[in-house]
């Protein structure tokens, strides 16, 4: 099931979904037609419209829905395999009843329009659970709406992500310890969660005797059975500083920080890793290297870096090229490139667009990641030396660690993933 690496979004293969105004089968070209022409006249327009575009993001595979107010109306845009797709647009006169409506369901507040909210609608049978998440801006509230995973993918085990056999093998070494940080580092989207939670569900199912594993998250996004699921609740006081502190009298030999967002929540995780209990958290970088930077950068000791972190995991997501893709050249300066990093420029391919993959040129998306392990003495010195992130990355690279950057190289070398689509992801042309 998942031999094609574990975070591609399997797009509809139809193209259609069920559309609520006559429970007919419509197409996504009619979907746009019908926004666009919707009118206020149908007391039950907006209900429909939001209806509608729940279940056909859901149908779609899209991670997320956004709504984006302006003069003119709502604009409608799905992001799918990472890359944020226009879908349509809702009239001005129906705009602020579509709001409305998904602010009802999330049971948010309708009548505050001028600060952030965020909730939460339920699963409906055959529909996912969608976490709605509000932000006034100058037109009005912009809305996202974001597709939880269902039930079983996100608790797959480490085998099942596609990651490169170092870095499985990196992971499954760090999960059996008793003690240290795992960080799962990449910047939004890179599916540093679902790689968190294939950690959990490794521990859980690993064969040693049963651990105490604890997690403090903001939200949770996935139940994983047998583990002491925690939500942050800031308004109530428990913010992540107060929880982690909290957490770690309640005899946990497992915690996962859902993210470590500053300072003082890193010295107390560095702290629990150093006295006795195994970390697993995430972290925006945008790379191994540049993360123990960070952590560095916040006041962490060398020393407790050192000593406190096993192993940085960092990782993108690539979208792979459908199987329309042909032969591409690349300029010159290009196939020098691959030259230098022992890859062939034969197998490089070009995305065309075809009706399975929606005339984009890619379907799903696959991991590329690195790992970056502090046990290698090059790297230790680097970390007590207080060393910049291009040092650090240096020094795992003489260690043995394959970055990023050539991993991308090599898929798009074997004709997996293309040019175009490792501009988009790292910024760099090849």
């Amino acid at each position: 099931m998942f031999t094609e690496g574990f975070y591609r979004q399997i797009p509809c293969p139809f193209h259609f979904f069920r559309n609520p105004w006559n429970s007919i089968i419509v197409t996504i070209a009619d979907l746009k037609t019908r926004l666009s022409t919707a009118t206020s006249d149908d007391p039950q327009a907006a209900v429909a419209i939001v209806d509608a575009l729940l279940a056909a993001s859901a149908d779609a595979g899209a991670s997320d829905l956004h709504l984006l107010p302006s003069a003119d109306g709502l604009a409608i845009s799905w992001r799918i395999d990472g890359v944020l797709q226009p879908l349509g647009s809702v009239p001005n006169e129906l705009a602020s009843n579509v709001v409305t409506r998904l602010k009802v369901l999330a049971r948010l507040l309708t009548y505050r329009t001028n600060v952030p909210q965020e909730g939460r609608i339920a699963a409906r049978p055959g529909s996912v659970e969608v976490r709605i998440s509000t932000f006034p801006t100058l037109f009005g509230e912009k809305i996202v709406a974001r597709n939880l995973p269902r039930g079983e993918p996100p608790l797959a085990r480490n085998a099942d992500l596609g990651l490169p056999a170092e870095v499985s093998q990196s992971l499954r070494d760090a999960l059996l310890q008793t003690s240290g940080a795992l960080i799962v580092a990449g910047p939004a989207g890179s599916g540093k969660t679902t790689t968190a939670y294939s950690c959990l569900r490794e521990i859980m199912d690993g064969g040693r005797s049963r651990r105490s594993i604890a997690s403090l998250e903001d939200p949770v996004e996935v139940v994983v059975e047998g583990v002491a699921q925690s939500q942050v609740a800031e308004a109530a006081g428990f913010d992540l500083l107060t929880g982690l502190r909290s957490l770690v009298r309640q005899d946990p030999e497992v915690i996962f920080i859902g993210e470590i967002r500053d300072a003082e929540a890193a010295a107390v995780a560095l702290q629990a890793a150093l006295t006795g209990q195994l970390l697993i958290t995430t972290f925006h970088a945008t790379d191994a290297a540049v993360a123990l930077s960070r952590l560095g950068e916040m006041g962490i000791p060398p020393y407790a870096i050192r000593s406190g972190v096993r192993s940085v995991v960092a990782q993108r997501l690539v979208r792979r090229l459908c199987d329309c893709a042909r032969p591409a050249e690349l300029d010159a300066a290009a196939a020098l490139n691959l030259g230098r990093l022992e890859l062939s420029a034969a197998g490089v391919k070009r995305p065309v667009g075809c009706e399975a993959c929606r005339h984009t040129g890619y379907s799903g998306r696959l991991a590329v990641a690195e790992v970056l392990d502090l046990q290698s003495p090059r790297v230790a010195e680097a970390v007590l030396a207080r060393s910049d992130a291009a040092t650090l990355r240096e020094a795992a690279t003489a260690s043995g660690m394959i970055g990023l950057y050539p991993r991308a190289a090599a898929l798009m070398s074997e004709g997996v993933t293309s040019a175009e689509e490792v501009i988009r992801v790292f910024g760099i042309a090849i």
